[in-house]
């Protein structure tokens, strides 16, 4: 017996070591190490400053002696030079390295804080005094950039440190601000310059010979004075600005070009800088924590000799994402063989896919320095993608099924007449509420003509007040035969399932089967004939025909509906049925009498009682089928207002139920696994509309952050716009190859279904929210008769939709204007604004064509 349990597995193991080979390949082709210049592992000096990943100094956390030493230790394999920022910090960092024989560029920090200045160059000068190891002074850094004080000021605090120097002084600036004050020139006695192509949008192959040609610049426009470069490099994170990509490759190309270009140059710089600093996140952005030759855990992050990787973790992502996925890939391989190798290559490689995307969102802590806001956005992703994931895969299983099953093992047709004198006695319920008498007449009229010989047809019409809708109905019933009965409820209870419920009470004793349709059905004669035969199996408790309509194909708003509703129908159902896990809908249904009656009848609490109805049946081991074919056609809804509204009420209904249901369908019940699935799953794809909706008005927020404190928002590393972007496509190509798979219908109406499946997203989302914080809904009867509409009646039924749609697009201009067109990480984000913006343009489109004449 084990040897045969093996040998069942030896398949799916089979499969999951080649797919998983193939995997961590794709991992190492695109994470070649790069060859790069090689460069000898010197550099003439660096900036320093000593915080670890846990300090800084806006907190009151310092380094300790023992650390400032580890610091000095590992610059001083590479140089002899360090250039500091305060001398009201760190302070015995410049004795630490007097015992190196290590010099030191010593700093006053100068901003808007006039006693702080003071301190600073009084204790300047106090290490002035003291160490021998000082070569030169820098009294401020990019004050004049930052505005912090007008350039008069900034002399005289020069002058005065000059006059009690005895090493050279200068300030620190970029180069245009020096070309910008020539003034300045002349109170210091080196020009300390800042070269950071980066910051200036520049590519980094071009990067070397633009601050070659900046450096010349100044060395044009002052020739008699000493140019130190006290800031050169290039970060290995940051937000991508104009052509500047900040990565690990591009910071050791920069380095190692500039190093290679100063052995011919033979210039006087400090490299930008040791260590990575995490808590300049708060002054400069994100990208202020990345500029080290170390991380802030003092791990070399790139060599001078030697290929460089793009991504030094990447052996440990693709081993976490290989390891994670290999199990259930045997699974996939073993469980779904039956749907053919394009079937399980397709759930294998989207399976693979939302494990890696997870995986690497898990290890982005090990990649950046995370605050405590940029955890709770990461837990906020992990959760999003996870909830994404979880949707996507299960439109995979039904993308898979059905385009690469070779055929459905419950398939079920029409089944044989029986003889009038074997008939099932049939009692057909028609519920009514405030119907344009015309059409009733028409659905009563087509029921008079069933080629059937045992039934009845009640007819209730429930709460309508306007007499002149159901009086006709009425007289019309009274021109029918004696088994066609009309009951009109002036003010009845529990919606459309209290009607249904009366004309349960009203059915004859002999009926062994109920017949629903909607008021607005025109159903075939054969109807009854050819689908009550399957009752004779006593398991069978529904038989269920689809869905479908009539007068559609001359408008394109009807075709568009038509197409839409086809689509569960032709694909969603079959997927279902195959497990015996299907949703019951409200028309075209036959369910046994006894089966009705022993469950309660319908229940008067969910406003979608039919398929909460059809989960009561399979929780009591019954038997669900579905034939399809068409054996009735209604109305589509009249404009894209009556259309969200159905949908709202679906999607309502669908949360009433599954709250509901919760306990047997995760807890101690007659359901079966397939069938679980189908009933906490099926309603996914909705979950998806009211998460994406949620995710929208958060990107709002966050873009509206980002504008208006962009030193405390960023935007999010590409890794966590991509995943989101690859997401919302993949989703939105499955829905039209499974169209065109099934389906024989053209590709604008294809378009156009997609176009409608787009536009209900926000009706859809509002509904699924309502849902799980409301109890009770309102049953809303779908309008399917057309009026002219005023002005505002033709916008108010998507006003939401307008205005999150105009808040992307503002937030989108803004976003492109404020960080440039060309910005990469702009246009990642403005990206996915567009494809976050693309159900509210179909809201619109759908609402426009809806209301076209």
């Amino acid at each position: 017996m084990i040897l045969s349990w093996f040998k069942r597995l030896i398949p799916g193991l089979v499969f999951a070591i080649l797919f998983s080979a193939l995997h961590f390949g794709l991992w190492a082709l695109t994470n070649r190490a790069l060859p790069l210049i090689n460069v000898k592992p010197t550099v003439n000096g660096f900036a320093y400053t000593g915080y670890r990943g846990n300090q800084s100094p806006l907190e009151g956390k310092h380094p300790s002696t023992a650390e400032l030493a580890e610091d000095l230790d590992l610059m001083h394999k590479h140089t002899r030079h360090i250039r500091m920022y305060s001398s009201l910090d760190l302070n015995e960092t410049i004795p630490l390295a007097a015992r190196r024989n290590m010099s030191v560029i010593a700093g006053a920090w100068i901003d808007t804080d006039v006693a702080k200045n003071t301190r600073e160059i009084s204790a300047l000068l106090e290490k002035l005094a003291n160490y021998n190891n000082i070569d030169r002074v820098i009294v401020g850094n990019e004050s004049l950039l930052r505005n912090d004080l007008p350039v008069q000021s900034l002399i005289g605090y020069l002058d005065f440190v000059r006059e009690h120097s005895r090493v050279p002084v200068s300030t620190a600036e970029p180069w245009h601000v020096w070309l910008k004050h020539p003034e300045l020139v002349k109170h210091v006695d080196y020009i300390a310059v800042h070269l950071l192509p980066y910051h200036e949008g520049v590519p980094v192959e071009k990067a070397v010979q633009y601050t070659i040609d900046r450096y010349n610049q100044l060395m044009q426009a002052y020739p008699r004075k000493k140019i130190v470069i006290t800031e050169v490099g290039w970060p290995s994170r940051g937000p991508t600005i104009g052509a500047s990509v900040a990565s690990e490759v591009n910071q050791a190309r920069f380095i190692r070009e500039f190093l290679a270009r100063n052995a011919i140059e033979d210039l006087d710089f400090y490299l930008m800088e040791a260590f990575d600093q995490p808590w300049k996140v708060a002054l400069e952005g994100w990208a202020g924590a990345y500029w080290g030759m170390y991380n802030a855990d003092r791990h070399q992050k790139y060599s001078l000799q030697g290929a460089v990787p793009p991504n030094t973790r990447w052996i440990a992502k693709a081993s976490w994402s290989t390891v994670l996925a290999f199990v259930p890939l045997m699974f996939i391989a073993w469980r779904f063989k039956h749907w053919g190798i394009g079937g399980v290559l397709s759930m294998a490689i989207l399976f693979q896919a939302c494990i890696t995307t997870l995986t690497i969102a898990w290890n982005l802590p090990g990649d950046y320095y995370y605050t405590l806001r940029d955890f709770v956005v990461l837990v906020g992703l992990i959760l999003g993608i996870a909830l994404t994931s979880m949707v996507l895969m299960i439109y995979a299983a039904e993308f898979s099924e059905v385009m690469f099953k070779p055929q459905w093992r419950r398939l079920f047709k029409r089944a044989t007449p029986l003889p009038a004198n074997e008939e099932l006695f049939v009692s057909i319920h028609l519920a009514c509420y405030n119907e344009p008498p015309e059409m009733v007449i028409a659905t009563i009229d087509s029921l008079r003509k069933l080629d059937y010989t045992r039934y009845e047809v009640i007819v209730v019409d429930n709460n309508t007040k306007d007499e002149a809708k159901w009086k006709p109905i009425e007289t019309y019933m009274a021109t029918m035969p004696d088994h066609f009965h009309f009951y009109h409820l002036p003010s009845w209870p529990g919606f459309k399932a209290g009607a249904l419920n009366f004309a349960l009470d009203k059915t004859h004793p002999d009926a062994q089967v109920v017949g629903v349709v909607d008021a607005d059905y025109v159903v075939t004669p054969d109807w009854l004939s050819d689908l009550v035969p399957h009752f004779l199996e006593p398991q069978v408790a529904v038989v269920q025909a689809p869905q479908a309509h009539r007068e559609w194909e001359n408008h394109f708003f009807q075709r568009m509906c038509n197409w839409e509703f086809e689509g569960f129908f032709r694909i969603g159902m079959h997927h279902r049925h195959e497990r015996n896990a299907l949703i019951q809908h409200g028309t075209m249904t036959l369910i046994r009498r006894d089966s009705l009656q022993t469950l309660g009848g319908w229940s008067e609490w969910c406003i979608c009682e039919d398929t909460e109805l059809g989960l009561r049946l399979l929780e009591n081991n019954m038997e669900l089928r579905y034939i399809d074919e068409t054996f009735g056609r209604g109305l589509t809804p009249a404009n894209f207002k009556a259309l969200k509204s159905q949908r709202n009420r679906w999607a309502f209904g669908a949360m009433q139920i599954l709250k509901h249901h919760m306990p047997k369908l995760v807890g101690k019940s007659t359901l079966d696994f397939s069938q679980r699935y189908h009933f906490l799953t099926g309603w996914f794809g909705w979950f998806g509309e009211a998460l994406q909706l949620i995710f929208t008005i958060g990107s709002i927020c966050w873009t509206i952050a980002m504008l208006a404190f962009p030193k405390h928002f960023s935007l999010p590393v590409v890794v966590m716009i991509v995943p989101i972007l690859c997401f919302l496509a993949i989703k939105a190509v499955l829905g039209p190859v499974l169209y065109r798979k099934t389906m024989h219908c053209s590709w604008m109406d294809i378009f156009g279904a997609s176009l409608a499946s787009l536009g209900l997203s926000h009706a859809i989302a509002r509904g699924i929210i309502s849902g799980l914080t409301h109890k009770a809904g309102v049953f809303v009867v779908t309008n399917k008769t057309k009026a002219k509409l005023s002005n505002w009646q033709l916008v108010a039924p998507i006003k939401e939709e307008l205005l999150i749609l105009v808040s992307l697009l503002l937030c989108s201009a803004a976003m492109l204007y404020s960080r440039g067109f060309s910005n990469l990480d702009a246009q990642l984000w403005v990206s996915m604004l567009a494809l976050q913006s693309l159900p509210y343009w179909s809201a619109l489109a759908c609402q426009w064509i809806s209301e076209k004449h």
